[in-house]
């Protein structure tokens, strides 16, 4: 919090001396109130809070794998030391460029899983309304078939079982005369 009131009360510095006064700053000593301070402060140049929150994201992390107590848990790369004063250096435009590239190429192969499982349900999606259709016009010839034989339209009885004992009982009694 220091440092925002030095900022407060010195705001006829230019941005450039800002920048300087800042790196100066190891913001990985900050306490978690100074930090919270830190990151929502904006007097303080941008980077400096990208800074602020880097460690915060990290404090954070390192307290979260610290409370499981076997080694599986514990985070597999160990955060970036930047120290106050080469932070410029740490993010290099080649450095920059190279994550920006992998990014891309990170982001392209994630489109691409997304299209192949896009097209798998829009594959299922077809199969399933032809199963639907099918099905439905299957119930329908059935309930149809169903429903007439109700109606008894044809003179019929509208059971098998009934009209199978009286042929044979016709075909019986034609044998007999």
């Amino acid at each position: 919090m220091c440092f925002s009131e030095n900022l407060l009360a010195h705001q006829a510095l230019s941005d450039p001396d800002r920048r300087r006064l800042c790196k100066l700053i190891n913001f990985q000593k900050l306490s978690q109130e100074a930090g919270a301070h830190a990151a929502q402060n904006e007097r303080l140049p941008l980077q400096s809070i990208v800074q602020v929150l880097y460690f915060e994201q990290i404090s954070l992390r390192n307290a979260l794998f610290c409370s499981y107590p076997d080694d599986d848990h514990k985070p597999m790369h160990r955060p970036w030391r930047i120290n106050s004063g080469a932070v410029s250096a740490a993010v290099s435009p080649r450095d920059n460029y190279a994550s920006l590239r992998r990014e891309n190429r990170e982001l392209k192969l994630e489109l691409a899983r997304i299209r192949m499982r896009l097209n798998d349900l829009e594959k299922d999606h077809v199969c399933m309304k032809k199963n639907m259709e099918k099905s439905n016009s299957r119930r329908f010839m059935s309930s149809f078939t169903k429903k007439i034989g109700k109606l008894n339209i044809f003179g019929h009885s509208s059971s098998r079982e009934s009209s199978s004992p009286s042929k044979r009982s016709q075909v019986t009694d034609s044998k007999l005369t």
